[in-house]
Protein backbone atom coordinates (compact mmCIF):
# COMPACT_ATOMS: atom_id res chain seq x y z
CA UNK A 1 0.00 0.00 0.00
CA UNK A 2 1.46 3.28 -1.14
CA UNK A 3 0.35 6.40 0.79
CA UNK A 4 1.02 9.90 0.34
CA UNK A 5 0.84 12.13 3.89
CA UNK A 6 0.04 15.99 3.28
CA UNK A 7 0.69 17.84 6.83
CA UNK A 8 -0.12 21.52 7.10
CA UNK A 9 -1.52 23.94 9.73
CA UNK A 10 -5.09 25.28 9.36
CA UNK A 11 -7.17 27.15 12.13
CA UNK A 12 -9.29 24.76 14.54
CA UNK A 13 -12.76 24.01 12.85
CA UNK A 14 -12.50 26.20 9.88
CA UNK A 15 -10.34 24.71 7.52
CA UNK A 16 -11.29 25.12 3.95
CA UNK A 17 -10.63 23.75 -0.27
CA UNK A 18 -8.62 26.77 -0.65
CA UNK A 19 -4.47 26.84 -0.43
CA UNK A 20 -2.60 25.42 0.79
CA UNK A 21 -4.40 22.24 1.73
CA UNK A 22 -6.83 22.24 -1.30
CA UNK A 23 -3.63 22.34 -4.17
CA UNK A 24 -2.17 19.78 -2.27
CA UNK A 25 -4.41 17.27 -1.90
CA UNK A 26 -6.17 17.60 -5.82
CA UNK A 27 -3.44 15.79 -7.00
CA UNK A 28 -4.26 13.06 -5.14
CA UNK A 29 -7.95 12.21 -6.13
CA UNK A 30 -9.62 12.09 -3.22
CA UNK A 31 -12.82 13.97 -2.28
CA UNK A 32 -11.15 17.00 -1.17
CA UNK A 33 -15.14 17.97 0.77
CA UNK A 34 -15.13 14.81 2.92
CA UNK A 35 -11.27 15.79 4.07
CA UNK A 36 -11.93 19.00 4.87
CA UNK A 37 -15.33 18.06 6.66
CA UNK A 38 -13.23 15.79 8.73
CA UNK A 39 -10.69 18.03 9.46
CA UNK A 40 -13.21 20.72 10.79
CA UNK A 41 -14.58 17.48 13.40
CA UNK A 42 -12.00 17.09 14.82
CA UNK A 43 -10.56 20.09 15.21
CA UNK A 44 -13.62 22.34 16.41
CA UNK A 45 -12.32 22.48 19.97
CA UNK A 46 -9.34 24.49 18.75
CA UNK A 47 -10.86 26.96 17.69
CA UNK A 48 -8.88 30.67 16.84
CA UNK A 49 -6.16 28.40 16.94
CA UNK A 50 -3.10 26.99 14.47
CA UNK A 51 -3.17 23.06 14.25
CA UNK A 52 -1.13 20.74 13.09
CA UNK A 53 -2.87 18.06 10.90
CA UNK A 54 -1.60 15.15 8.87
CA UNK A 55 -3.45 13.37 6.02
CA UNK A 56 -2.72 10.19 5.01
CA UNK A 57 -3.94 8.95 1.91
CA UNK A 58 -4.00 5.44 0.01
CA UNK A 59 -3.16 6.15 -3.61
CA UNK A 60 -4.43 3.08 -4.74
CA UNK A 61 -7.98 3.69 -3.26
CA UNK A 62 -8.22 7.08 -2.32
CA UNK A 63 -8.87 6.40 1.39
CA UNK A 64 -7.38 8.49 4.20
CA UNK A 65 -7.49 8.95 7.56
CA UNK A 66 -6.55 12.22 9.56
CA UNK A 67 -4.49 12.86 12.53
CA UNK A 68 -4.69 15.89 14.30
CA UNK A 69 -1.82 17.33 16.78
CA UNK A 70 -2.39 19.89 19.52
CA UNK A 71 -1.63 23.27 19.75
CA UNK A 72 1.41 24.05 22.58
CA UNK A 73 0.31 24.30 26.00
CA UNK A 74 0.68 27.95 26.38
CA UNK A 75 -1.65 28.80 23.47
CA UNK A 76 -4.89 26.36 25.10
CA UNK A 77 -3.87 27.68 28.48
CA UNK A 78 -4.48 31.28 27.34
CA UNK A 79 -7.72 30.51 25.17
CA UNK A 80 -8.83 29.18 28.26
CA UNK A 81 -7.64 31.86 30.57
CA UNK A 82 -9.01 34.73 27.55
CA UNK A 83 -5.09 36.14 27.93
CA UNK A 84 -3.18 37.43 24.83
CA UNK A 85 -0.22 36.30 25.64
CA UNK A 86 1.84 35.41 29.24
CA UNK A 87 3.00 37.86 31.96
CA UNK A 88 6.54 39.20 30.90
CA UNK A 89 7.19 39.72 35.06
CA UNK A 90 5.66 36.37 36.00
CA UNK A 91 6.89 36.54 39.37
CA UNK A 92 5.05 39.58 40.67
CA UNK A 93 2.63 40.04 37.75
CA UNK A 94 -0.20 37.45 37.97
CA UNK A 95 -2.63 38.04 34.61
CA UNK A 96 -5.09 35.47 35.05
CA UNK A 97 -6.97 32.75 37.39
CA UNK A 98 -7.73 29.09 36.00
CA UNK A 99 -9.83 26.34 38.00
CA UNK A 100 -8.23 23.01 38.45
CA UNK A 101 -11.50 21.65 36.23
CA UNK A 102 -9.69 23.64 33.37
CA UNK A 103 -6.17 22.66 33.59
CA UNK A 104 -7.55 19.05 33.72
CA UNK A 105 -9.25 19.99 30.35
CA UNK A 106 -5.88 20.80 28.80
CA UNK A 107 -4.18 18.11 30.18
CA UNK A 108 -6.82 16.31 28.29
CA UNK A 109 -6.41 17.78 25.11
CA UNK A 110 -2.32 17.61 25.12
CA UNK A 111 -2.87 13.76 26.14
CA UNK A 112 0.10 11.71 25.29
CA UNK A 113 2.15 14.40 23.70
CA UNK A 114 2.80 15.39 27.58
CA UNK A 115 5.83 13.70 29.65
CA UNK A 116 3.67 13.09 32.41
CA UNK A 117 2.65 8.88 32.89
CA UNK A 118 -0.78 9.47 34.48
CA UNK A 119 -3.39 12.12 35.02
CA UNK A 120 -1.99 13.52 38.00
CA UNK A 121 1.50 14.12 36.43
CA UNK A 122 -0.18 15.84 33.21
CA UNK A 123 -2.02 18.13 35.34
CA UNK A 124 0.90 19.39 36.97
CA UNK A 125 2.79 19.66 33.92
CA UNK A 126 0.03 21.98 33.07
CA UNK A 127 0.45 24.05 36.12
CA UNK A 128 4.23 24.27 35.27
CA UNK A 129 3.64 26.16 32.22
CA UNK A 130 1.11 28.02 33.80
CA UNK A 131 3.66 29.54 36.36
CA UNK A 132 5.79 30.48 33.94
CA UNK A 133 2.73 32.39 32.06
CA UNK A 134 2.06 34.50 35.77
CA UNK A 135 -1.60 32.65 35.04
CA UNK A 136 -2.73 31.51 38.78
CA UNK A 137 -4.01 28.06 39.54
CA UNK A 138 -7.42 28.12 42.07
CA UNK A 139 -6.50 31.31 43.17
CA UNK A 140 -2.88 31.08 44.30
CA UNK A 141 0.35 31.05 42.11
CA UNK A 142 0.38 27.70 40.15
CA UNK A 143 3.64 26.02 41.93
CA UNK A 144 1.27 26.60 45.17
CA UNK A 145 -1.52 24.62 43.71
CA UNK A 146 1.04 21.64 42.37
CA UNK A 147 1.78 21.15 45.95
CA UNK A 148 -1.82 20.76 47.27
CA UNK A 149 -2.36 18.02 44.12
CA UNK A 150 0.94 16.13 45.66
CA UNK A 151 -0.73 16.46 49.00
CA UNK A 152 -3.91 14.94 48.02
CA UNK A 153 -5.98 18.02 47.05
CA UNK A 154 -8.30 17.91 43.93
CA UNK A 155 -7.96 13.98 43.69
CA UNK A 156 -11.33 13.18 43.07
CA UNK A 157 -11.45 16.12 40.72
CA UNK A 158 -8.30 14.52 38.39
CA UNK A 159 -9.51 10.70 39.25
CA UNK A 160 -12.82 11.43 36.96
CA UNK A 161 -11.33 13.92 34.85
CA UNK A 162 -13.93 17.09 35.49
CA UNK A 163 -13.48 19.75 32.92
CA UNK A 164 -16.89 21.50 33.16
CA UNK A 165 -17.53 24.74 35.12
CA UNK A 166 -20.86 26.13 36.98
CA UNK A 167 -22.27 29.05 35.17
CA UNK A 168 -21.13 30.47 38.73
CA UNK A 169 -17.74 29.88 38.30
CA UNK A 170 -17.00 30.93 34.91
CA UNK A 171 -18.20 34.64 35.86
CA UNK A 172 -16.16 34.60 39.03
CA UNK A 173 -13.00 33.69 36.90
CA UNK A 174 -14.34 36.81 34.58
CA UNK A 175 -14.04 39.24 37.56
CA UNK A 176 -11.30 37.87 38.69
CA UNK A 177 -9.45 38.01 35.31
CA UNK A 178 -10.69 42.13 35.32
CA UNK A 179 -9.11 42.57 38.74
CA UNK A 180 -5.96 41.11 37.73
CA UNK A 181 -5.55 43.28 34.78
CA UNK A 182 -6.81 46.42 36.70
CA UNK A 183 -4.11 45.23 39.46
CA UNK A 184 -1.06 44.73 37.07
CA UNK A 185 -1.82 48.35 35.64
CA UNK A 186 -1.68 49.74 38.32
CA UNK A 187 1.26 48.25 39.31
CA UNK A 188 2.66 48.97 35.96
CA UNK A 189 2.39 52.80 36.52
CA UNK A 190 3.76 52.53 39.98
CA UNK A 191 7.11 50.65 38.50
CA UNK A 192 7.19 53.38 35.85
CA UNK A 193 6.71 56.18 38.12
CA UNK A 194 9.73 54.86 40.03
CA UNK A 195 11.92 54.08 37.16
CA UNK A 196 11.38 57.57 35.57
CA UNK A 197 12.47 59.38 39.42
CA UNK A 198 15.62 57.36 39.49
CA UNK A 199 16.62 58.04 35.96
CA UNK A 200 16.45 61.60 36.30
CA UNK A 201 18.32 61.29 39.41
CA UNK A 202 21.16 59.67 37.59
CA UNK A 203 21.00 62.19 34.65
CA UNK A 204 24.38 61.96 33.43
CA UNK A 205 25.39 58.55 34.72
CA UNK A 206 26.73 55.58 33.01
CA UNK A 207 23.70 53.33 31.58
CA UNK A 208 25.23 50.70 33.53
CA UNK A 209 25.04 52.11 37.01
CA UNK A 210 20.78 53.02 35.87
CA UNK A 211 20.42 49.93 35.29
CA UNK A 212 21.63 48.58 37.89
CA UNK A 213 19.46 50.64 40.23
CA UNK A 214 16.55 50.03 38.43
CA UNK A 215 17.39 46.18 38.88
CA UNK A 216 18.15 46.86 42.61
CA UNK A 217 14.35 49.26 42.68
CA UNK A 218 12.68 45.65 41.31
CA UNK A 219 11.82 47.19 38.29
CA UNK A 220 10.96 44.61 35.25
CA UNK A 221 13.80 43.98 32.68
CA UNK A 222 10.75 44.76 29.72
CA UNK A 223 10.56 48.24 31.39
CA UNK A 224 14.10 48.76 31.87
CA UNK A 225 14.35 48.44 27.97
CA UNK A 226 11.98 50.38 27.16
CA UNK A 227 12.17 53.73 29.29
CA UNK A 228 16.52 53.21 29.35
CA UNK A 229 17.75 54.05 25.86
CA UNK A 230 20.39 51.51 24.35
CA UNK A 231 24.16 53.62 24.59
CA UNK A 232 25.13 54.92 21.06
CA UNK A 233 27.75 52.91 18.78
CA UNK A 234 31.23 53.67 19.16
CA UNK A 235 32.34 56.18 17.34
CA UNK A 236 29.17 58.61 18.73
CA UNK A 237 27.15 56.45 15.68
CA UNK A 238 23.04 56.46 16.83
CA UNK A 239 21.50 53.08 17.81
CA UNK A 240 19.40 51.46 15.43
CA UNK A 241 15.43 52.88 15.29
CA UNK A 242 17.07 56.24 15.71
CA UNK A 243 16.75 55.90 19.53
CA UNK A 244 18.71 58.74 21.76
CA UNK A 245 21.78 58.33 23.79
CA UNK A 246 21.70 56.87 26.80
CA UNK A 247 22.30 59.56 30.04
CA UNK A 248 26.02 59.68 30.08
CA UNK A 249 26.98 58.83 27.06
CA UNK A 250 27.25 62.03 24.91
CA UNK A 251 30.12 63.22 27.73
CA UNK A 252 32.10 59.86 27.04
CA UNK A 253 31.84 60.33 23.44
CA UNK A 254 33.22 63.94 23.91
CA UNK A 255 35.99 62.53 26.16
CA UNK A 256 37.42 60.32 23.62
CA UNK A 257 37.33 62.85 20.66
CA UNK A 258 39.41 65.08 23.09
CA UNK A 259 42.10 62.45 23.25
CA UNK A 260 42.13 62.40 19.26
Amino acid sequence: MAEQIIEQLVEGGKATAAPPLGPALGPLGVNIGQVVSEINKKTADFKGMQVPVKVIVDTATKAFKITVGTPPASALIKKEAKIEKGSGNPLVDKIADLKIEQIIKIAKMKGDSLLGKDNFARVKEICGTCNSMGVMVEGKPAFETIADINSGKYKEEISKGKTELSAEELKELEEERKKLKEDMEKRRAEFEATAKKIIAEMQGKERGAIKAKLVEAKIPSEMIDELLPIEAAAGGAAPAGGAKPAPGAAPAAAKAAKKE
